[in-house]
């Protein structure tokens, strides 16, 4: 299997046990991290850190990789099911935010052998 695949693989595994230290080790410093509540993305291990820590405060997140391809500029993609539920596990109703419980991309750019930058996209 592909080294940065094994990396990805251990970001799910480390953020579904809300490892955020686990997770951070693998960014660059200068990552940048997209957003996926307030659109558009943060910068540096410590904004991704405090945006997880929101996020965690509000909703609890589950990513379930199912499969991953490399684009032609060296990026891997995951697809990727997404579940958010409420603090008591309970499906969301009526949320501000834009978490939802839907199949996704995210893409994960890498620079000596860590994440640079991570986006989502939605998938058709």
């Amino acid at each position: 299997m592909d080294d940065d695949v094994k990396v990805v693989e251990g970001l799910y595994d480390r953020f579904n046990a809300r490892d955020i230290d686990g997770v951070l080790a693998a960014l660059t410093d200068d990552v940048a991290w997209a957003n996926g509540m307030d659109g558009g993305h943060v910068h540096g291990p410590e904004a991704v850190r405090d945006y997880w820590t929101r996020q965690w405060a509000m909703v609890d997140p589950h990513v379930e990789p199912v499969g991953f391809h490399r684009t032609a500029d060296g990026a891997i993609v995951a697809e990727v099911v997404q579940t958010i539920r409420d603090l008591d596990g309970k499906p969301l109703e009526g949320q501000t935010h834009g978490l939802e419980d839907k199949t996704v991309g995210h893409i994960f750019h890498f620079r000596d052998g860590k994440v640079a930058r991570f986006d989502i996209q939605d998938v058709a």
